[in-house]
Formats: C-alpha cells, structure tokens, sequence
C-alpha cells in the first residue's frame, strides 16, 4: 500500500491526504466526543488527560524521533551506495583506457551494458520494491570476462588491471549492498508503534475540554497536524527508491559513464 502511494502521487498530493486526512479525522472525532459528552467542555478531568497527554506524548515522540532519524540515515546511506558504485564503475572504465583497443572496447561495451540494466531494468523494479539480481547479473558477469580475457604486458599495465579488478570487485558489493536497501523497510513492530501510537494520541485530545469550541478544534487540529506531517515523513523515507524524495540513478549517466548514455 505504501509504495503504491509513493509511485501513484506527488509528496505534496500525499501531504495533503495524510495530514489532512489525520486533522479531519480529528476534527470530526473531537465534535463527535463534545456532542456526545457535553460535560467534557468544562474541564473536569483535564489534569488527568494532561498527565496521559504528557507521558504518552513523550513515549511517542521517542519513538518518533528514533524512526525518522533511523530512516534519514537509511536514505543517505542508500545514496552513498549509489555514488560509490557508480564512481567504481567509471575508475573500472579509467583503468581500462590503457588495455590494447580490442580488450578495452570489450570491457567497456560490458560496463555499458551495466550501466543500461541498472537504470532502465534494475531501477523501475527497485522503486516497485521487486528489485533483482538477475535484472544485472550477466552484465556483471560480461565485465568479469572481459577483465579475464585480458593478459597484462607491462608493469603499468599490470597497476591498472589490479585497480579495474578491485574497483569491479567493489562494484559487485555495492550491487548487493543497493538491492538489500531496496529490500528494507520499516520493521512491523515499529509501524505498529508509529501508527498505532497516533491512534492512542489523538483520541486523547479529543478528551481534553475547553469551553471555546474554537478553541479545542484548534488545539486538536495542531496536535493532529504535526503528528500528520510526522507519519508523512515516516511514509515518504521508508522506501529509498520510491517517491518524490528517492535516491535518484543519475550517478550512473555521469562522468565518465556518460559516454555510454551519448545520443539519447
């Protein structure tokens, strides 16, 4: 449900159904209590609710805290992966410059290919939360050949062949590393704690009595609206390769990759 949100509508768009949705609801329930409980208006039992209020609330912006900052860093790290295996892709074509025109051109078509299956295959697949090993597999396997066909014949051919062969090495980890991150999400604990702890928060305001109905539908509305925007957050950052905010594939159209991307 929540990559079909991501990919279906704009952040702005899920904004605005999320926290609207939430300070609706919490509108309509708070006028439902006060029509239902109209004794609840003088206060009588505000003390009590504002104690529940306080250590809830405190619990639940721990929690809060503890999975957007979880999340944030999720994403960078994503992005780093990101960076780091296409600046690895591109020194595997910088090392190869020096292999005879036949061996280069052959490693470089592979590392071409590579680069194609990554953002046309591997990347819809990833921002649908399906992503795949085989989507770049023989493109892998193409580069890995391509290396092994070739028979350094000096010392300085020798350095650059090492290098490529590290950076591949590098690049098959980071591979693995971006499909796990495309995997991951929130565990089901902690979206039961996220979710269901707003369900215990907002009710809880709604017992909360002011005389001035302005008033409680303000104090509602403003607790409603930044939890709201609080569980948007959680939305959008859980899926790094979903969404207005994903990590993007652009590394892998940029210097010296982009020669594989010339005409387009």
């Amino acid at each position: 449900m929540a990559l079909w949100l991501l990919n279906q509508f704009s952040t702005f768009t899920l904004g605005a159904l999320v926290v609207g949705g939430v300070v609706g609801l919490a509108v309509a329930g708070s006028l439902v209590v006060r029509r239902r409980f109209p004794h609840l208006a003088g206060g009588d039992h505000n003390e009590m609710v504002g104690v529940a209020l306080g250590m809830f609330g405190a619990i639940y912006g721990i929690i809060l805290a503890f999975v957007v900052v979880t999340l944030w860093t999720q994403v960078e790290t994503t992005q780093t992966i990101v960076a780091t295996e296409a600046t690895d892709l591109a020194l595997v074509v910088r090392s190869a410059e020096v292999f005879p025109p036949e061996d280069r051109a052959r490693i470089e078509k592979a590392v071409g290919e590579y680069a194609h299956a990554v953002v046309e295959v591997q990347w819809p697949l990833m921002r649908e939360g399906r992503p795949s090993f085989s989507a770049t597999a023989s493109q892998t396997e193409a580069i890995y050949r391509g290396l092994q066909a070739y028979e350094p014949q000096s010392v300085r051919a020798q350095t650059f062949y090492e290098e490529a062969t590290t950076r591949l090495n590098d690049v098959a980890a980071q591979r693995r590393a971006r499909i796990t991150m495309a995997e991951t999400s929130l565990p089901v604990l902690l979206q039961v704690l996220v979710y269901g702890g707003a369900l215990v928060i907002l009710p809880l305001t709604f017992l909360f009595g002011l005389r001035s109905l302005k008033m409680q539908l303000l104090f509602v509305s403003a607790v409603a609206a930044l939890i709201g925007f609080s569980l948007l957050l959680v939305l959008v950052l859980d899926r790094p390769f979903s969404g207005d905010l994903s990590v993007s594939s652009a590394p892998y159209r940029e210097g010296a990759l982009s020669r594989f991307w010339t005409g387009e």
